[in-house]
């Protein structure tokens, strides 16, 4: 719990570099341009069946025999803004993930991992499978939220689909360029208690309003913080426990250079 802590709060001090403020707000101010541009040809669509879903249920008649007609009228409003902001959090993390990670990564190694070899184990492939499984999943989980927010019951599964969607679409992406094939599969199979904590607590940060605005960058960097430092932990444990194994290693590697 200890190492997740840091990881976030490293993370949020990164988020004031020069380098990274940047990295921050282009992937948002895209998601943002692009929601906003198909929202002036489907909001009024999706008003109208958020609409005819309202008057279709119990929601509506529970609100106006609770006198809360004021509330069922602008049901409409909430809703849509909740989708607007969602879909636009959505978006800029997928934007991370496929194309500002690798500065990302880049910026956590050469300042806090420069000793930290890239052996390169993942793949462009192995990135979009994680990205498209993450999202698919998510929608589902939130289409299945999204009409329960109003009982509560939809809070809870959303936190619980941010949580899986954070650690799906991070966790790979921030060992692929570092660790080996075996490395990346033993770590994405390890631990999984504490990579649904950090998803967990980023999925938390992208539900409340302002900080929602950093999450997705913030979230990439906890990520990368988190593994890189598993990454290290392993590595420094296997040469304690077979340390002649790995000097057989680096002398035939740089015997190999010579030649």
């Amino acid at each position: 719990m200890t190492q997740i802590i840091s990881s976030v709060l490293i993370a949020f001090r990164n988020l004031f570099n020069l380098k990274i403020q940047w990295i921050l707000i282009w992937p948002l101010l895209v998601s943002c341009l692009i929601w906003i541009s198909l929202s002036h040809f489907f909001w009024a669509p999706v008003s109208g069946w958020i609409i005819e879903f309202i008057s279709t249920t119990q929601i509506k008649d529970w609100l106006e025999e609770s006198y809360l007609l004021k509330i069922a009228s602008s049901l409409e409003g909430f809703v849509n803004t909740l989708l607007f902001i969602t879909l636009v959090i959505i978006t800029t993390l997928i934007i991370t993930a496929l194309f500002v990670m690798p500065s990302l990564i880049n910026f956590v190694a050469r300042q806090y991992y420069p000793h930290l070899e890239r052996k390169r184990g993942g793949s462009v492939m192995g990135n979009l499978k994680h990205v498209l499984s993450a999202l698919l999943v998510f929608l589902l989980l939130w289409s299945i939220a999204l009409p329960l927010w109003f009982f509560g019951v939809g809070i809870v599964i959303s936190f619980i689909a941010a949580a899986y969607f954070n650690q799906r679409l991070f966790c790979y992406d921030a060992l692929s360029e570092h660790a080996n094939p075996e490395e990346l599969t033993f770590l994405l199979a390890a631990n999984k208690p504490s990579l649904w904590t950090l998803g967990l607590l980023t999925g938390f940060l992208q539900l409340i309003p302002f900080l929602n605005l950093f999450a997705p960058t913030w979230t990439a960097l906890a990520f990368v913080h988190y593994e890189l430092g598993r990454l290290d932990k392993l590595r420094t444990s296997t040469k304690q426990e077979n340390p002649i194994a790995t000097n057989l290693s680096l002398n035939h590697k740089q015997s190999v250079d010579q030649e």
